[in-house]
């Protein structure tokens, strides 16, 4: 998993995460561990990637500090991918995914579905501003460059004359 961001969009918190997630393998494989699974076995069972493409997409999830490697048998040495607390942060972000793609199917039509397993029930989850608890979808949240923003992404979020536009200003 190379990154591949333009130098622009390097504080970009998009381009970042994509640099993290980005992959398609990578996705699949985190969405494994998030179901238990650990084992270079199990993710290669599940996934029916090649252990050339697996070790590489473990061996930078480790590097990236998404996963860490644990030695759970010595002879011979066996190795299992654990979550880390970066990686764990994830979870809502494949929730999020899920639920895209399942708002676009009929009920009948969802092969996977977040239930609360306290009660069955399936859940549909949003992300809210819990300041107001506004869905931050609505149209009233906009992106805008932070503190931290390099020129290109203050003029990301500058109208041509120069002037912030309305929808992106810092109240």
């Amino acid at each position: 998993m190379v990154a591949k961001i333009r130098i622009e969009d390097r504080g970009c918190p998009l381009s970042a995460a994509l640099s993290y997630v980005g992959e398609w393998w990578t996705i699949l494989i985190l969405h494994d561990c998030f179901d238990g699974y650990s084992r270079f076995d199990e993710f290669q069972s599940n996934i029916g990637l090649s252990s050339s493409v697996l070790t590489s997409r473990l061996t930078t999830l480790v590097e990236r500090g998404v996963l860490e490697r644990s030695l759970y048998q010595t002879k011979p040495a066996r190795y299992e991918y654990v979550l880390t607390d970066l990686g764990r942060s994830l979870r809502p972000v494949l929730v999020a995914m899920a639920a895209w793609r399942n708002a676009q199917l009929a009920a009948q039509d969802r092969q996977m579905i977040l239930v609360d397993t306290r009660t069955g029930r399936e859940v549909e989850p949003q992300v809210i501003d819990p300041v107001s608890g506004d869905r931050v979808d609505a149209e009233h949240f906009a992106f805008t460059a932070g503190p931290a923003a390099s020129d290109a992404m203050r003029r990301r979020y500058t109208d041509h004359d120069g002037s912030a536009r309305p929808e992106h200003a810092v109240p």
